[in-house]
């Protein structure tokens, strides 16, 4: 895939990050919170941060080992993100954030189920796999909604902190 691709959905545009997003991108992601729910996002979470991780989602598509989208509003506005990520014999790992003022309100759900659709039929994977914290619950109940079920438990997976942390590992399958 040469370009990168633009999905909508029925409230949301689905597109790649761009440099203009990235004041957005750290306010955002500012809140304590994100660090606290999430195996990856520092705290706190500078424009350092932002960049690079913008850099890092270009590179992963030019390879074609990832899609990062930025989850977007009719008007263009990044709200959030969404991205598959390849990790070989025909799967990829799903994950996603979306801005306080925006949750609640489905549209990690609806981002999320157009990326499912997209890694199985554009990009032919057999299964997608997600991740949440046990303390992270929304997170469970969207993999949930979109159809996917919980695979395992995985013990002390990840180290953050200092500290070991369980989590909850769900899955859907192409058919």
């Amino acid at each position: 895939m040469e370009k990168f691709p633009i999905i909508e959905t029925e409230r949301l545009i689905l597109s790649q990050l761009e440099e203009k997003d990235v004041p957005f991108i750290v306010e955002y992601l500012q809140h304590r919170i994100f660090s606290d729910l999430t195996s990856n996002i520092p705290y706190p979470y500078v424009e350092n941060d932002a960049r690079g991780w913008l850099k890092m989602s270009k590179e992963a598509f030019d390879n074609q080992t990832g899609y990062t989208f930025a989850i977007r509003n009719k008007e263009g506005h990044i709200i959030g993100a969404i991205g598959l990520h390849d990790r070989d014999d025909d799967k990829a790992e799903l994950g996603y954030w979306i801005g306080i003022s925006y949750w609640n309100k489905g549209y990690v759900t609806e981002a999320a189920r157009a990326i499912v659709d997209f890694g199985f039929n554009g990009l032919g994977f057999h299964k997608i796999f997600a991740t949440h914290f046990f303390h992270n619950p929304a997170s469970g109940r969207i993999m949930e909604k979109i159809g996917m079920e919980q695979e395992a438990v995985l013990k002390q997976e990840i180290k953050k902190d200092g500290e070991y942390f369980d989590i909850v590992r769900y899955s859907i399958f192409k058919n």
